[in-house]
């Protein structure tokens, strides 16, 4: 309470003159008034120290100037009142201006320390504000954010944190244009309009986005009429007097610029600009990261889309190679047998059976490899089919019409097939109901038993490598699996890209 109280009455900056002069005036008569009244009671007092209240009160909320004319007009009034004591009226007025200088001087301290106190303030409040939406967008690149959404924070919480009249990220294309990713424009009293997203400008003439793709460094333009050129003239019309703009950098490479516009002219600190360049490396993180998971996903989708390659090509060797070859055989040794004398027949019917097996076994392989029904009809009969084999009853809830792309259809089937073994591997269940519908261009899939569940997606269960193929195709994996509760397995898969 008492430091606000001295906040109040020593302030840093000087208030109105006009209500200096006022206030000025209003102790000096009511000094006087005191002083008369008191002189009443002890005539032998000169009371001058309440002459003193006036020039401390206007000196710590004023300048120097009218403080120093307060206390000439204190001393004047001292005298007046006084004037009776001829013989020693100069000592005392010696002192009396003294003392007054020495309260503007001392006075006029406290309100340089508080000029400083609350410059400091201002700048801690800014850095707070500033380090607050760094955090924010820093919050956003980390969580790895629709790079749309992200450009649109980078640039609101930049107007914010800085004042700015205008803020703007351009992405840099073929090195002789720009085009705006996200813009924001304080309400302009000339009238024009803000720039929208997609707008194109060409780098001829003098820009900010020039001279950064240039030279990959932070640059700024102190007066715009002074420069000319597409973009000068669009942030003109914009009202905008002076700018600064840091570059995109990305694997060496400039990208892009974020930039900001003032209204007023040499707006922009070297401290401003360190900040500006904060905003402009995370957003060079979060590119680099976008793209780099997009690399990614890219290269595990060739990956699964070799794999599946090779296992039709498995596929189709077993079944147009060995089992063919081994169903001639098995023909040829009938033919043989009936020929044949005990105990030659008997022998030869074990082998002809034995073949049998060897090819049913070859069938089972070349389905699990890449099942001939997916690829024939579809995921609707390659689900029925799965559902008629698997020892656990299946509920078939199918909502999927027409074929779906060839990989989204291979992801799913496995995933039900794998999750139909585990099911009947593991987790004691009765029942297990599998749902396939398609809903806003996405494959939903699910499988859900009454089991034991505690599953969990690791432990050579299969689950890892059906969330690399789900997730391979920008899609989404789940499992939840209480104990005691069941298990539930679901997975989204874009249809169409």
């Amino acid at each position: 309470m008492p430091n606000r109280l001295l906040a109040q009455v020593v302030r840093p900056t000087a208030r109105p003159l006009w209500a200096g002069i006022l206030v000025a005036v209003v102790f000096l008569i009511a000094e006087v008034a005191a002083v008369a009244a008191l002189k009443q009671v002890a005539p032998e007092n000169a009371f001058g120290a309440l002459l003193l209240l006036g020039v401390l009160v206007v000196s710590a909320g004023w300048d120097f100037g009218l403080a120093l004319a307060t206390s000439l007009a204190s001393a004047a009034v001292y005298v007046y009142l006084h004037l009776e004591g001829r013989d020693s009226l100069a000592p005392a007025l010696a002192v009396f201006l003294t003392l007054a200088l020495l309260t503007n001087v001392l006075v006029g301290q406290a309100r340089l320390r508080a000029a400083e106190a609350e410059e400091r303030r201002r700048e801690a409040d800014l850095l707070a504000v500033q380090q607050a939406a760094l955090r924010r967008v820093a919050t956003l690149v980390a969580r790895s954010a629709d790079p749309t959404e992200l450009y649109d924070v980078t640039v609101d919480e930049l107007s914010r944190s800085s004042g700015a009249d205008h803020v703007t990220l351009v992405r840099f294309e073929s090195g002789d244009s720009c085009v705006v990713l996200a813009a924001r424009d304080r309400a302009d009293p000339a009238g024009g309009s803000a720039m929208h997203v997609g707008e194109r400008f060409p780098l001829t003439g003098d820009s900010i986005s020039a001279r950064v793709l240039r030279s990959g460094a932070p640059d700024r333009i102190v007066d715009y009429a002074t420069v000319a050129g597409p973009i000068a003239t669009r942030l003109q019309g914009l009202g905008v007097r002076s700018g600064a703009g840091a570059p995109l950098i990305v694997d060496g490479v400039v990208r892009g610029a974020l930039l900001v516009g003032s209204r007023r002219p040499l707006s922009f600190s070297p401290q401003f600009e360190d900040h500006l360049g904060d905003f402009a490396d995370l957003v060079s993180t979060a590119i680099a990261n976008a793209e780099t998971r997009a690399e990614l996903t890219a290269s595990r989708a060739r990956i699964v889309a070799a794999a599946d390659e090779a296992r039709r090509g498995f596929e189709r060797d077993l079944h147009d190679g060995a089992q063919q070859r081994i169903v001639s055989l098995s023909l040829q040794l009938r033919a043989i047998e009936g020929a044949a004398e005990d105990p030659l027949r008997g022998e030869l019917s074990q082998v002809v059976s034995g073949l049998a097996e060897l090819h049913t076994d070859l069938q089972e392989l070349s389905r699990g490899m890449h099942p001939a029904v997916l690829s024939r009809g579809g995921l609707r009969p390659a689900l029925r089919a799965l559902a008629r084999r698997s020892p656990v009853p299946v509920e078939l809830d199918l909502r999927v019409d027409g074929r779906l792309p060839e990989s989204v259809e291979v992801a799913a089937y496995y995933v039900i097939a794998e999750a139909l073994t585990n099911t009947a591997k593991y987790a004691g269940a009765e029942l297990v109901t599998v749902c396939a519908y398609v809903e806003d261009s996405v494959l939903l899939l699910s499988v859900t038993d009454d089991g034991v569940g505690g599953a969990q997606a690791g432990g050579g269960s299969g689950l890892i490598g059906l969330r690399d193929r789900v997730e391979a195709l920008s899609g989404q994996f789940a499992l939840t699996s209480a104990p005691g509760l069941g298990t539930t397995l679901r997975a989204a898969i874009p249809v169409s890209s």
